[in-house]
């Protein structure tokens, strides 16, 4: 089997150590294997946020770095059709209901439960609009009113019945509904969300091996049942070590100091850069 892999940045900011790291594993994934392919994603649906410049700052660093990808990049801001009839599928099979709460209705009912005697310590989503009437849910969708959609995890859970992922570093884990519960599966202002773009282009793009951080494992546990429920083959997971400063704290783009735009400045080379990356991984930072 041909590995496919991805690399599937935000257009948001600057690429730094973190990204340089995941970029590299799953580079080196896909090489693995005789006529491997390795992806690179624009993840772009936030479009409030995303910056022109930035696409061509992400590819030029990637091109320097030797970490070259296959093919044209996807922007998944030109996928948005897509992530809408995804989203049509699941409503047909009744695993979706919209939303109508603001973030206050949410705030103000996780806090009735969290000072009920036996409070939900888990701050998920409550299940306000869970069993809204039909009728009355139908009248304000035609009135307008802004919404999300959210998946029924425990409705889908009787639809698909018990799951798992498989991934590198941690082994066969048994889907958990309750992780993230009835997440949103699509925004107000763009009509889809993170999970439900990730999966319909990682089966559009088939991607056979999904890395990225282990600070986003537990998505993984939605994106599953959402695999599940549209019929995608499940790819195997490798979830790698996040990259660190010397406090411990976790790389972000708001490490500007670190952006590979700004250590290249400094003189530094792609091979140290790369060095650089895995060196924080491991913790042995000087």
């Amino acid at each position: 089997m041909n590995f496919v892999t991805r690399f599937a940045p935000s257009p948001t900011g600057d690429l730094h150590l973190g990204h340089v790291l995941a970029a590299k594993v799953a580079r080196d994934l896909a090489k693995e294997s005789p006529g491997g392919i390795f992806l690179l994603r624009h993840e772009d649906i936030d479009g409030g946020r995303v910056k022109e410049e930035c696409y061509q700052h992400i590819e030029k660093d990637l091109e320097w770095l030797g970490l070259a990808w296959d093919g044209h990049p996807l922007r998944q801001s030109s996928r948005l059709d897509a992530y809408c009839e995804a989203l049509q599928r699941i409503r047909n099979l009744g695993l979706a209901y919209p939303c109508f709460c603001t973030r206050k209705d949410i705030q103000v009912e996780v806090e009735k439960m969290l000072s009920a005697p036996h409070g939900n310590e888990a701050l998920l989503y409550p299940g306000i609009c869970r069993d809204l009437d039909t009728r009355e849910a139908e009248t304000r969708l035609a009135d307008g009113e802004p919404h999300t959609w959210r998946l029924n995890s425990a409705k889908a859970l009787d639809s698909h019945g018990e799951l798992t992922f498989h991934d590198l570093s941690h082994g066969t884990s048994r889907v958990d509904v309750m992780v993230n519960g009835d997440v949103v599966i699509a925004r107000k202002d763009i009509g889809t969300s993170y999970h439900l773009a990730v999966v319909v282009d990682d089966a559009f793009q088939k991607v056979t091996h999904v890395t990225r951080g282990e600070d986003l494992l537990g998505a993984t546990h939605v994106q599953r049942q959402l695999q599940a429920i549209l019929g995608y083959r499940e790819p195997i997971y490798l979830h790698h070590g996040l990259v660190r400063d010397e406090n411990g704290i976790r790389l972000a783009k708001r490490d500007a100091a670190r952006s590979i735009r700004q250590l290249r400045d400094k003189g530094m080379t792609a091979a140290d850069i790369l060095a650089m990356a895995e060196a924080a991984l491991s913790g042995d930072q000087h």
